[in-house]
């Protein structure tokens, strides 16, 4: 009897505890033991991959040749506005393009005669600094257009935003992507000219127009050879620290107030501290990735421009393995006046030798 109410108390016992342990708290933590660790599939933090966070890309300067070489310069068909007086063996037309919307005016001529298969080429002209508001089409550097149009080329001799009748502000050529626009939209548009072979364009360019054409020639494949008079065509650093015009030169509008110079030193720092940026809007940067070879004049007492601007970029196309052929022209001005002729007659020469 005694030994079944034993067994009779063991059996309670057992029954309570199962009770009690099947009504624990949801809450409760189960025990931390060894086993349970092996139990469960580890994921090794080597598998992880950490993601840094996202960085900008830096976005050059409009004016750096990086920035202008991703735009785009479709040009637009030339409109012929009248037809002016002829020369002696080509006809003359005051015409229009479009650039960035804005109506460029330009001296246009063609010369008369068989056209050669193709068509026949084409040089665009870009005129040095005229002060905007004095600029007339058709009273500039006459003599020049007359002899190249002369010799068998269309001339594209284009005025630039905000010049005479063109359209926009004239903002300077330095500072502002503005008229360089123009240059490249002038390109395009010459090549859409149906008497104008597109594979056989060259650039002339005075003062401020050699700097033009420089930049054009790093920017552009299409231009497949450039003549630069008494060109701007130092780097930036040397614009900022080697530039003192003697002349009769008129400041441009960017060269009024806080011009381009102390705008940019502000933003980006000396070239000294920020080397990258004055690089970045260099052309000078750029000339292993000139379009074609180069001739430069220069007179050696030229006080707009000096002559160490063209007697460094001669050298440094050199070195890049570029053609850059220089004459320079003792006691002569920035105009080349005393040598006009002889500067000329070797103009023309070499574009006829890559472009005939």
């Amino acid at each position: 009897m005694k030994k079944l109410l034993l067994v009779l108390m063991i059996v309670i016992v057992f029954i309570t505890a199962c009770t009690a342990q099947s009504t624990l708290p949801a809450s409760t933590p189960v025990p931390f033991t060894e086993t349970a660790i092996a139990t469960e599939t580890l994921i090794p933090i080597s598998t992880f991959t950490m993601t840094p966070p996202p960085t900008a890309t830096p976005i050059p300067h409009p004016m750096s040749i990086v920035a202008m070489r991703a735009g785009e310069y479709p040009g637009s068909e030339i409109t012929i506005v009248k037809e002016l007086d002829k020369g002696a063996n080509y006809r003359r037309y005051y015409s229009y393009y479009l650039s960035e919307g804005l109506k460029i005016y330009a001296l246009l001529t063609i010369p008369e005669g068989e056209m050669p298969e193709g068509g026949w080429p084409a040089i665009v002209f870009n005129h040095g600094y005229i002060p905007p508001d004095v600029y007339k089409t058709t009273e500039r550097y006459i003599a020049y257009v007359d002899e190249i149009a002369r010799s068998g080329y269309v001339v594209f001799r284009i005025d630039y935003r905000g010049h005479d009748a063109s359209e926009g502000e004239a903002t300077g050529a330095y500072g502002h992507p503005g008229y360089q626009i123009d240059v490249l939209n002038a390109v395009s548009s010459i090549q859409q000219l149906p008497e104008v072979n597109p594979d056989k364009i060259g650039m002339w360019g005075h003062s401020m127009g050699g700097y033009l054409t420089l930049r054009t020639m790093v920017i552009s494949k299409d231009v497949k050879v450039g003549v630069i008079w008494a060109g701007v065509v130092a780097s930036y650093n040397d614009l900022l620290y080697n530039w003192r015009r003697t002349g009769s030169f008129t400041p441009s509008p960017s060269s009024r107030g806080v011009g381009w110079r102390t705008g940019w030193i502000e933003a980006y720092g000396s070239p000294e501290d920020n080397s990258a940026f004055w690089d970045s809007v260099s052309a000078t940067s750029y000339l292993a990735d000139l379009s074609g070879p180069l001739e430069l004049h220069h007179g050696t007492e030229d006080e707009d421009v000096p002559l160490a601007f063209s007697l460094r970029l001669a050298e440094q196309a050199r070195n890049a393995g570029q053609i850059a052929d220089l004459y320079t022209y003792e006691g002569d001005n920035h105009n080349i006046s005393g040598n006009f002729s002889t500067a000329m007659q070797r103009t023309i020469a070499f574009f006829d030798a890559v472009l005939k």
